[in-house]
């Protein structure tokens, strides 16, 4: 059943929940579930249902050139049965051409539905797009693993950096002090969209101005907030992307391949019609005869053993004119063009498709995700050295976000003095990132920029020979895990381990700053800060970079009586950057 539509951006979060009778703290009691879900049903897309093999194999046949060439065989096929019975012949050799002319046909047809189907398993692919659970408030318990589909409007969904969200929401309340989602999938928004609680007040707007509203498939990449589900299924924004996509497939148009070849086949039938009509017309005079009576003829006498010998004559030449290699020649070569287009990821649904692509005048597409890879890593840093006045400069190797993938130039752990290990930690402990394996690639949850610095983390390994060594070890065994979705931190993990967060500063464009506050295990606090700072260099070619300025200050518990006292205080900062680059 479709949900009532009601502007929930617009609405203030206390309306949004007088709308669905629930509290924010106590969450739908099992009850108020059970009526919802009647309602309106599961939270999951549905699933259309595919054409069947045999229309899908009567399909290939629907083209203006394969049904001449049906025509053909089929005339082929009578014509050498008819002279097999004249000349009491018998055996294979009577009909190759027609068995080979339907031998092409019907590979033509395998190849056309074995690309069409693996289209369709590929479009299944934005199923997983969807979340598979979520931690929901309900009967005033907090659910940690509750599955996705049982979700229904009204339902309390906390989110956490790295979580999917399972269904369109209403932001209800920041745990932090900033909300961003990654949403390109939907919107093709390259950078992650800030969130916040505010009402708008437009009752029809795009979706890229809900800005109070988390939309199903999206991925909070900072922040935590608590929303209130008011879309599911096929009511979300990615269910009316199904239906869009459903109903585009239904509206069968002609590429500009099709139209040419049908339009090659019909002047090639009306030339072959045209040229054996002419040539069965030249020979009438062998099978009709007449005599001339005061002028007139009289007396025909027709011969119709003839009449068939010049017909067989003239559909001979129609068979022999008709190109019967033309199909399997334009299959082979669009099936190629797909192989080429699958390997760079691309749904080809239909063979003629490739062509239309290559008909394709003007391309308007979004530069990151589509040029770009929308990865980020890490090619160079610069710290300070032993003493304040010298600096090094330490170039990285790997574009990817698997941390094996190569490595510090002229590194070794043994020698991390004091900035180092600072620059690690801020690295590892300051980032809400994390990293997984999705097949053979490594991808990220959380901003790319925090996921970069997170490799470089592992890169640098840990100051302890002995938790070194471990580690080495863990990853070893984690290799040979049949789970190996998960990618294994160690040294982050062991960075972390040292000390407790207290407090969280997310990152804020205004700012260009994320900063946290640690305790550590002595009763110290400490503030790890993270700086973007973008720069150009005016050249012949105007480049651009991204870097990250690492700050640690070691705050003392007495700081607020020392800011009442003196108007400075006693802290130590080292200053650490991270030049990043785009991987393209």
């Amino acid at each position: 059943m479709e949900e009532r539509a009601f502007p929930a951006w617009s609405w203030s979060v206390e309306h949004c929940l007088k709308e669905y009778d629930v509290r924010l703290d106590k969450g739908l009691s099992s009850y108020k579930v059970e009526k919802q879900r009647e309602k309106y049903g599961w939270n999951e897309l549905a699933k259309e249902k595919g054409k069947p093999l045999w229309r899908l194999v009567l399909e290939q046949f629907d083209d203006m050139l394969v049904k001449i060439l049906l025509i053909a065989a089929f005339i082929s096929f009578l014509l050498a049965y008819m002279h097999g019975s004249e000349s009491e012949e018998s055996g294979f050799e009577a009909y190759v051409e027609p068995f080979v002319i339907v031998l092409i046909l019907f590979l033509n047809a395998i190849v056309g539905v074995w690309q069409e189907t693996n289209a369709e398993k590929a479009l299944e692919a934005l199923k997983e797009m969807q979340c598979e659970s979520g931690k929901v408030l309900r009967d005033g318990f907090l659910v940690p693993d509750l599955p996705a589909r049982e979700l229904v409007p009204g339902d309390i969904v906390e989110l956490q950096v790295g979580d999917k969200v399972p269904a369109d929401m209403r932001i209800a309340a920041l745990k932090t002090s900033t909300l961003r989602l990654e949403q390109s999938a939907l919107t093709g928004e390259a950078m992650p969209v800030l969130k916040g609680t505010s009402p708008i007040f437009q009752k029809e707007c795009e979706l890229q101005a809900k800005e109070n509203i988390v939309f199903a498939g999206t991925t909070v990449v900072n922040g935590c907030c608590v929303c209130i589900v008011v879309c599911t299924g096929m009511n979300t924004e990615i269910g009316k992307i199904q239906k869009q996509i459903h109903e585009a497939s239904l509206e069968e148009s002609d590429t500009p391949l099709k139209k040419k070849l049908d339009e090659f086949g019909s002047r090639l039938t009306t030339a072959i019609g045209i040229v054996c009509l002419i040539v069965w017309l030249i020979n009438y005079k062998n099978f009709l005869s007449y005599d001339m009576v005061d002028g007139w003829p009289a007396n025909f006498r027709f011969s119709f053993e003839k009449c068939t010998y010049y017909f067989k004559i003239a559909v001979a030449l129609a068979v022999a004119a008709i190109p019967e290699g033309l199909p399997a020649v334009i299959t082979t070569s669009l099936a190629l063009g797909t192989r080429k287009m699958a390997q760079k990821n691309a749904i080809v649904r239909k063979l003629p498709s490739v062509e239309t692509l290559g008909c394709t005048t003007v391309i308007c597409s979004d530069k990151t995700g589509t040029l770009t890879t929308n990865q980020m890593s890490v090619a160079e840093f610069f710290t300070l050295g032993g003493k304040t006045t010298t600096s090094r400069i330490f170039h990285v190797k790997g574009t990817t976000y698997d941390p094996k993938d190569g490595g510090i130039v002229d590194w070794t752990c043994y020698n991390m003095d004091a900035n180092l290990q600072v620059m690690a930690e801020i690295c590892a402990v300051c980032n809400d990132a994390g990293i997984f394996c999705d097949g053979r690639l490594f991808r990220a949850t959380g901003l790319p920029t925090e996921a970069a610095l997170k490799v470089l983390a592992e890169k640098m390994g840990v100051p302890d020979a002995k938790m070194r060594n471990k580690i080495r070890d863990s990853e070893l065994v984690a290799n040979y895990l049949i789970d190996r979705s998960t990618v294994k931190l160690g040294c982050c993990e062991w960075w972390i381990k040292r000390s407790k967060r207290v407090a969280t500063l997310e990152f804020d464009r205004v700012r260009k700053s994320s900063s946290i506050i640690v305790r550590e295990a002595a009763g110290q606090n400490r503030l790890l800060a993270k700086v973007t700072v973008v720069f150009f260099s005016f050249s012949v070619g105007r480049t651009h970079k991204t870097a990250t300025a690492c700050f640690l200050v070691f705050v003392d518990e007495l700081l607020l009586e020392l800011k009442l006292k003196r108007t400075d205080f006693s802290a130590v900062c080292f200053l650490l950057w991270t030049v990043l680059k785009v991987n393209i």
